[in-house]
């Protein structure tokens, strides 16, 4: 009888924003396709959850934080397979006339400089497994504009700078660049956007259907198990009732 090859070591992969939302569906769908997850988000208890029902590890993550940021990454093994940007975020829909300093502010450092930080540290890891892949979840946000969205899409603009920035500098490198664009998905976006109005939030999807987290990690699953050769450089994903930013099909109640 021939021996048993034993079991190829599981991919290591990252996911930040792994709390609730796409970040939580996506860490669920890397764990079942045979990843080993590791998750950070700041609400432990969400993580602790999301590890029960997933298998995978977490711990605790706040990417505006550079001390943070370390103390996550020291947690880690030294080789990472695939790290997924998911930390993100909008705060408010105010007229840049009446733009909030503090808003814009959490806003640049979640989705940029938090992009940044956790790219920088793990890029040597994602280069020492010699077929590294970077997933940055941007939206389209980050190439079309709205009124009062200011703030976010600026900050989702430069988060697709950085991305595709990225995927020049590493030409020729063992590492993949993917950004992931969604339109409106139906997650904890807009209650945190409109600060726990629930109300207001609900109605942004009032009328249509969006998209779940669960049809976005599905993008982000299938772009993580194509060949290393592939790389797919970006996936713009939307609701069949939406074709832009503001351009909805909502149907009467």
């Amino acid at each position: 009888m021939e021996p048993t090859a034993p079991a190829a070591t599981p991919r290591v992969a990252i996911v930040t924003g792994a709390s609730s939302g796409i970040g939580a569906a996506t860490a669920a769908a890397l764990a079942a396709a045979g990843f080993d997850v590791r998750a950070g988000a700041r609400r432990v208890d969400r993580l602790a959850e999301l590890a029960g029902r997933t298998g995978c590890r977490f711990a605790p993550l706040d990417v505006t934080e550079p001390a943070s940021v370390a103390a996550f990454v020291a947690t880690l093994p030294a080789t990472v397979h695939l790290l997924v940007n998911n930390a993100g975020g909008a705060l408010g829909l105010e007229p840049v006339a009446e733009a909030n300093d503090d808003f814009w502010r959490r806003m640049y450092e979640t989705n940029v400089l938090g992009t940044m930080r956790l790219t920088r540290a793990l890029l040597p890891r994602l280069l020492a497994s010699g077929d590294g892949h970077v997933v940055n979840v941007g939206s389209i946000a980050g190439f079309e504009t709205y009124p009062g969205g200011g703030g976010y899409t600026a900050a989702k603009h430069a988060e697709r700078a950085l991305t595709r920035t990225l995927r020049l500098e590493l030409l020729g490198q063992p590492v993949r660049i993917t950004e992931i664009a969604p339109g409106l998905v139906e997650t904890e976006f807009s209650l945190v956007r409109f600060a726990g109005d629930a109300e207001r939030a609900a109605g942004v999807y009032r009328g249509l259907e969006p998209l779940t987290a669960a049809d976005v990690a599905d993008c982000i699953l299938w772009a993580a198990t194509r060949p290393s050769h592939v790389n797919i450089d970006e996936i713009v994903v939307r609701p069949r009732d939406q074709a832009s930013a503001v351009a909805v099909h909502r149907r009467p109640r």
